[in-house]
C-alpha cells in the first residue's frame, strides 16, 4: 500500500504535465478584455477553441471534505434525478442525454478551490475537465467559468462551483451529467493550502510573464522572474486590477514554471520523495491502478504536444443573467452551444 501511494504521486505529476503541455501552448495568447456586463470575463474564444485552464497544484486533506448532503427522493419528472429542494427564479432545463464516448476515454474533473485551513464552506473557482483517451493518444481540456448558472441535482439552480460543497463529488458528477450529458470518472481537488511552503521547498520557480503587473506589494514586468512562494502565490491570485480570465493564464504560467522546476530536480524519480513532503495536501480518489493507462499517453504527449487540444465555454456559449432574488450576476448556458464542444471535447462520433 505504500508503494502505492508513493506511486499515487507519480500519478498527481503525470496528470500536471499533460496539463501543462497544453498550458505551454496557450501561454502566449493574448488576454481577452473584461465583460463589463458580468464583471468577470468568461474568455474570448480564438478560432482554434483554444481554453485557458487553471489546474493549480496542490490539495486539501481528505478530511475538509464534505459527506455528500442527502438529496430528496428521484422522481420520474427529472429524468431520474432528484427533483429540487429550492423552487428556483427561473424554469430548470431538462436532462442532457449522454454523450457518446470513445471505448476506454476517461475524464477527470480538477477542481481548484478557494478553502483555507480552518473552514468548512468553499468553493470550486477552478473547474477544468481532463480527458485522456489513450487508445488515440489524445489529451482534451476543458474550462468552465465558476459563474455557470446550472441545475444541481436535488437542490436548485446555482452556480456550478457550489456543487462539490454542497454534495462531494457524486453531486458534482451527477451535475455534469445532468447540464453536459458527461459522465465524470475521477476527481482531484485541490487549494492553495501550503502553496507559499512548496514553492519554497522547491527553492522557488521561474515564471515566464508575458504581461507587466503591479498591485498591491508587488509588481513585474514581461520576462522570466524568479518567484519565492509568497510572490508567486500573489501572481496566481491578484484581481483587483485585471480578470478572472487573466488570473487563469497566470495559474498556468505558475503551473507550468512548478512541472518545469520539477522536472529540473529529476521529480519524476524522486516521486516518493516528493510524495512523503506533500501527500497531506493531497485529495484524489484515483488509485494506482487508473493511473497505469496514461504512463504511455503522457510519452506520446511529450513527442507530440499537437496531440493537447484545449476548450473552454465563452461568451459564444453563454448568455449574462442576474437573479432577480439576490441580483447575483450569473452566465445562463446556451445548451446547444454547449454541448457542441462538449461533443468535440468528449471525441463524440
Amino acid at each position: 500500500m505504500k508503494n502505492h501511494r508513493k506511486i499515487l504521486l507519480f500519478g498527481i505529476i503525470l496528470l500536471a504535465g499533460l496539463a501543462c503541455q497544453a498550458a505551454e501552448q496557450l501561454s502566449s495568447a493574448p488576454t481577452p478584455e473584461l465583460n463589463q456586463t458580468t464583471g468577470d470575463s468568461p474568455g474570448n474564444q480564438n478560432s482554434s477553441g483554444a481554453a485557458t485552464i487553471t489546474p493549480t497544484p496542490f490539495l486539501p486533506s481528505e478530511a475538509t471534505i464534505p459527506a455528500v448532503t442527502p438529496t430528496p427522493e428521484v422522481t420520474p419528472a427529472w429524468g431520474g434525478y432528484p427533483g429540487p429542494s429550492v423552487q428556483p427564479a427561473i424554469p430548470i432545463p431538462p436532462p442532457v442525454d449522454p454523450i457518446q464516448q470513445p471505448a476506454g476515454q476517461v475524464n477527470i474533473l480538477l477542481l481548484g478551490s478557494d478553502q483555507r485551513p480552518g473552514e468548512g464552506g468553499f468553493r470550486t473557482d477552478t473547474i477544468l475537465l481532463l480527458t485522456l483517451n489513450p487508445n488515440q493518444g489524445t489529451v482534451h481540456i476543458t474550462s468552465f467559468p465558476r459563474d455557470l448558472y446550472v441545475y444541481i441535482p436535488g437542490w436548485t439552480m446555482q452556480r456550478i462551483n457550489t456543487a462539490q460543497q454542497k454534495g462531494g463529488f457524486a453531486l458534482t458528477s451527477a451535475t455534469f451529467e445532468y447540464n453536459f450529458g458527461t459522465p465524470l470518472d475521477h476527481f482531484v481537488m485541490i487549494n492553495f493550502a501550503g502553496f507559499v511552503s512548496t514553492i519554497d521547498s522547491l527553492g522557488g520557480i521561474d515564471v515566464n510573464v508575458p504581461q507587466a503587473l503591479s498591485e498591491g506589494d508587488y509588481s513585474v514586468s514581461p520576462g522570466l522572474v524568479h518567484m519565492n512562494g509568497e510572490m508567486a502565490l500573489w501572481y496566481v491570485r491578484s484581481r483587483y486590477t485585471t480578470n478572472d480570465f487573466d488570473r487563469t493564464r497566470r495559474q498556468q504560467e505558475v503551473l507550468l514554471a512548478i512541472f518545469r522546476k520539477l522536472i529540473s530536480l529529476n521529480g519524476i524519480q524522486r516521486a516518493p520523495e516528493l510524495y512523503e513532503l506533500y501527500r497531506d495536501n493531497v485529495v484524489t480518489d484515483m488509485a494506482f491502478s487508473d493511473m497505469t493507462p496514461f504512463i504511455g499517453l503522457a510519452s506520446q504527449i511529450a513527442q507530440d504536444t499537437s496531440k493537447v487540444q484545449s476548450y473552454y465555454l465563452g461568451p459564444q456559449q453563454v448568455t449574462p443573467y442576474r437573479v432577480p432574488s439576490t441580483g447575483a450576476q450569473v452566465l445562463l448556458p446556451k445548451r446547444e452551444a454547449v454541448l457542441e464542444v462538449m461533443r468535440q471535447a468528449l471525441n463524440a462520433p
